[in-house]
């Protein structure tokens, strides 16, 4: 047997000429224009964990009392960062079925005064539900904390306006709305962050998770010499992310994600057997709808007899505790499209059926291509 030959037709993706400073830096104001701030922006090497665990152990320091806010299981990693850190934590948790008020928050924060941090996911890819992070902002400016926002799903699908709501620390990945890669991401910084930063004697220094030595090395240096060799395929990717967005127009690719959610949602209703996990319309996520499935039925199950109908649809059963009754479709970046969801939809009927469970598959194609319509205004 002859060895495989490289695809004539692949891009070139080896021999690149160096990427410059001047362009790592391009690459970080577009983003950084995505994310509607006018704030330092720093792309690190590495998936969206690396600067959400930078910005934890850079910004919170011992003796400190941080809230912890969570809506799905990145909330609960958060929580185990800060703790190592050092700090005590105030755990605010909302039921996965919908998302944290910003009365809630404003109560937890007068019950303990001393509270100086307070980490948020802005929307929960995991388990289908988006906070008013806004309204939540608020509060938190108003108390005088500093706010670390998780947009990594919500860039690209929802509004996201970094500096309007009072964001310290934002940090966005490319993998899901963005449609871009996985292995580079972004934060952006405050300079009321940078102070708290500097003045924390245990903030990382020479180290990946530093962000001072990005400040230092590099913005402080008017970004002409990278502090080391740039990922250059994932930044590259990155950029192209951006453009494609630019290109489509934001406005459309929102309107997009908004009709692939409420899509989704109107057809699971009509389908039958399934139903929407987060309860208010308002409090779902519009890069993936999470499903409730019937009594006696595990949604592994249920994933396993949709693939097999359509291996290609973003079906996928929850993780952890939910496995069993917890069904995630997935519709940010390229599949929030209207196949994409019609064709989902097919699967699970398909799934259903092959269980014994009764659906309605041309009813739940009908509302969902109405509920396409209504939003994307066809």
């Amino acid at each position: 047997m002859s060895a495989p030959t490289a695809n004539s037709a692949a891009p070139d993706l080896l021999d690149l000429p160096p990427l410059t400073a001047a362009h790592f830096a391009r690459i970080e104001d577009k983003v950084g224009a995505l994310m509607r701030t006018r704030c330092d922006v720093v792309a690190m090497q590495g998936e969206a964990l690396l600067p959400l665990e930078a910005c934890i152990r850079s910004a919170v320091r011992p003796g400190s009392t941080a809230l912890n806010i969570i809506t799905g299981p990145y909330g609960e990693t958060f929580g185990g960062w800060l703790r190592s850190c050092g700090a005590e934590v105030v755990t605010l948790t909302a039921p996965f079925t919908g998302a944290v008020s910003p009365q809630q928050v404003a109560e937890a924060l007068r019950e303990r005064p001393e509270i100086d941090f307070v980490s948020l996911v802005h929307a929960e890819a995991a388990t289908g539900n988006t906070n008013p992070v806004a309204e939540i902002g608020a509060v938190v400016r108003e108390h005088g904390a500093l706010l670390m926002l998780d947009a990594v799903a919500s860039v690209g699908a929802e509004p996201l306006l970094t500096d309007e709501w009072g964001v310290d620390l934002c940090v966005i990945g490319g993998q899901k709305a963005m449609a871009g890669p996985a292995g580079v991401s972004v934060v952006s910084v405050s300079a009321r962050a940078w102070e708290r930063i500097a003045a924390n004697e245990q903030a990382p220094r020479r180290s990946y998770l530093s962000l001072l030595d990005w400040k230092e090395r590099w913005i402080d240096g008017g970004r002409t010499a990278l502090p080391h060799a740039p990922a250059q395929l994932e930044m590259l990717a990155l950029e192209q992310a951006a453009d494609r967005l630019e290109a489509e127009g934001m406005e459309a690719v929102l309107t997009r994600h908004r009709a692939a959610a409420a899509a989704t949602r109107a057809g699971v209703q009509a389908l039958g057997g399934l139903a929407p996990y987060v309860v208010r319309e308002e409090d779902a996520a519009p890069v993936a709808t999470t499903l409730r499935v019937p009594e006696g039925v595990d949604a592994r199950e249920i994933v396993t007899a949709a693939v097999a109908v359509d291996a290609a649809v973003p079906v996928q059963a929850a993780a952890g505790a939910l496995a069993k009754e917890m069904i995630r479709v997935n519709h940010y970046g390229r599949a929030a499209d209207r196949a994409v969801v019609t064709a989902s939809l097919a699967a699970l009927a398909g799934g259903l059926l092959a269980l014994g469970v009764s659906v309605d598959a041309e009813g739940a194609a009908k509302a969902a291509g109405a509920a396409w319509d209504a939003v994307a205004g066809c």
